[in-house]
């Protein structure tokens, strides 16, 4: 009978303990807009720090483990679009808006050209695109109204 008690409590503990933590970006982004005041964030320069900044570091995460794809030229676009977020990744930690606006540009230049050469992917490689360009586009969305908010 203890034993059967000693297993039943081992099982509830352990079935508790293992339960993961949400690392959600979206989450994330919430808590640390949420932290601080309006009148903190009125203090702070435009620039925001890329080191500490949640959405920054997934984009970050995201150019090096970005897949490689059978067609060529989608691949060189690719590598493209990973150079362009690096120098809006570089502008916005230096203050540069002349560069990030460039950046900017140019990640929008080649998102266009990659909407144009997914049509030839399978569909497998397809959506692996489509969750990589969505979650890119996203976290630059979110940047880019928390520098516009400032």
């Amino acid at each position: 009978m203890k034993r059967l008690l000693f297993f039943g409590v081992l099982l509830l503990t352990t079935s508790c303990a293992t339960e993961k933590l949400n690392f959600s970006p979206l989450s994330n982004s919430f808590y640390s807009e949420a932290k601080g005041s309006d009148s903190d964030r009125a203090k702070k320069s435009i620039d925001i720090n890329v080191k500490e900044n949640v959405n920054a570091s997934e984009i970050s995460n995201l150019i090096s483990t970005f897949p490689t794809f059978k067609n060529t030229d989608l691949n060189n676009e690719v590598t493209a679009l990973k150079y362009s977020l690096q120098n809006y990744l570089y502008a916005i930690d230096a203050n540069n808006l002349s560069g990030k606006n460039k950046a900017i540009k140019s990640f929008e230049k080649s998102y266009k050209k990659i909407q144009k050469l997914r049509q030839q992917l399978n569909k497998d490689d397809d959506e692996v695109l489509n969750r990589y360009l969505v979650r890119l586009k996203t976290n630059i969305t979110v940047i880019e109204d928390s520098l516009k908010g400032s």
